[in-house]
């Protein structure tokens, strides 16, 4: 066994001078000083939160509420809180080091079949919440159907396809961040102030629920659900992977430029992870507000109601989020906020997952860092490769709940790992002129013995 990662080929091509991917003395640039212009370089956590506030959110996290009532709520706030420290962590390696998020996984220790155990956990990982995201392809279908009865569900989900990847293949970080925004700010807002009416009407939300749902009580009923919206609400583990590529593709790495060991790059070094540590910040707002609008509507609805959704009527049910909430004239809001946030999720995680296979190609030895054209040649393929997955999958299983959960479990299971690779890279390969506060490392550790201590919850209540 060996951790040393595998030799770079020599490059093809010749690297482009606006290849985010190398670092040159040419890119670098001063840290925004004032907090306006460093809230005008975020973006990686948006782009991100169009992942996280999608089918976790919409579909896993109101069923859950729909199963146990307030019961969970702390699972909620305590997923969305633990993980982005992990995040910044990974984002710290990525941007001290100009390493990306799977060549530092790549540098754990252990066994090894080309590229280390870590990236083939990964890899797995990735490829069952192609179940999840062929859940999304079915909400958005089941929406476009109720609005168009006359074309059927299946036929809309082939539609979402093709539409998915004639948008994504050559487009740029530019252009999912964008769409990201928008994705984000419509349904973000309509949720917080569905949930915001809700507490309005007497009796639908009480002090006592609230509290109830604050216990620390993980629920016999629903367990596996909670499980899975642990590992799929705030950042989940594909997403805690994606981060440093985003963080890339914005250009944080490249305004660092290449550690020489000057003063000059620290000071760098440490402004533009400020900045980063903003982005973080940011989005967490954005989604944890979201994720707990979205749990209290179907703990305050929904389960008043005894209503859980199931396999073909689940925008039936989660459209009463709204309409009981706001009013029999949102449905059309829902419906359209429904596929905005589905298909958001759809597109983004298409976008950064078919950009993590095509690294780990390169990973593996098949082309250098410089060689742009390589990695967009491999970026297209995995594209068309891993848009198509999901919607197959969802024409044989048509149950987009279950499809959603069952990769939520598979995040869950991944998340103590990539708790552990932060942990390693932070001890053993972060420059000792920008560690973490002593604090961070602690809250790191904590981390990740949280998110174990979830998955192991799990297992062993499953042998039981």
């Amino acid at each position: 066994m060996t951790t040393a990662a595998q030799p770079r080929p020599a490059p093809q091509n010749r690297p482009r001078a606006d290849d985010p991917y190398v670092l040159t003395s040419a890119g670098v640039e001063t840290p925004p000083r004032s907090l306006a212009l460093a809230l005008r370089r975020i973006g990686p956590g948006m782009v991100l939160a169009a992942s996280i506030v999608g089918s976790g959110e919409l579909i896993a996290t109101t069923t859950l509420g729909a199963q146990v009532g307030f019961t969970a709520l702390w699972i909620i706030l305590v997923s969305c809180a633990i993980k982005p420290v992990v995040q910044g962590e990974l984002g710290r390696y990525t941007i001290a080091t100009g390493h990306t998020g799977l060549e530092g996984f790549n540098r754990v220790p252990g066994p090894r079949l080309g590229v280390s155990w870590l990236v083939w956990a990964w890899a797995l990982t990735v490829l069952l919440t192609m179940l999840q995201v062929g859940g999304m392809y079915g909400g958005v279908a089941q929406v476009l159907h109720l609005v168009v009865p006359a074309v059927s569900v299946n036929v809309w989900v082939a539609v979402c396809l093709v539409i998915t990847i004639s948008v994504l293949l050559g487009g740029g970080y530019a252009r999912i961040e964008k769409l990201a925004l928008v994705k984000v700010g419509f349904f973000s807002l309509l949720t917080v102030l569905a949930a915001g009416v809700l507490f309005l009407r007497p009796g639908a939300i009480s002090a006592a629920d609230l509290a109830g749902g604050l216990s620390f009580h993980l629920p016999v009923t629903g367990l596996a659900t909670a499980i899975a919206v642990f590992g799929i609400t705030g950042v989940g583990a594909t997403e805690l992977v994606q981060y440093p590529y985003w963080c890339v593709e914005k250009g944080y790495a490249k305004c660092v430029g290449p550690r020489d060991g000057s003063a000059a790059w620290v000071a760098r070094a440490r402004g533009w992870l400020r900045v980063m540590h903003l982005d973080i910040t940011c989005s967490l707002v954005i989604y944890t507000l979201a994720t707990v609008a979205f749990y209290l509507l179907g703990a305050g609805i929904l389960n008043r109601s005894g209503l859980v959704p199931a396999q073909r009527d689940t925008i039936q049910v989660l459209s009463r989020l709204y309409t009981q909430s706001l009013g029999e004239w949102a449905l059309w809001l829902f419906y359209l906020g429904a596929v905005i946030t589905l298909y958001g999720t759809i597109f983004a995680s298409t976008a950064a997952h078919s950009r993590l296979f095509a690294d780990a190609v390169r990973v593996g030895g098949a082309y250098a860092m410089d060689d742009a054209e390589a990695r967009r040649r491999w970026r297209n393929r995995f594209l068309i490769i891993l848009a198509i997955i999901p919607p197959v999958c969802y024409w044989f299983i048509e149950s987009p709940v279950q499809m959603v959960l069952a990769g939520g479990l598979a995040q869950a299971a991944m998340l103590p790992l990539i708790g552990i690779a932060a942990i390693y890279l932070r001890h053993r390969h972060v420059p000792d002129d920008i560690q973490p506060a002593t604090g961070t490392t602690i809250m790191l550790w904590i981390a990740t013995l949280v998110m174990a201590g979830f998955a192991g919850y799990y297992a062993v209540a499953q042998i039981r």
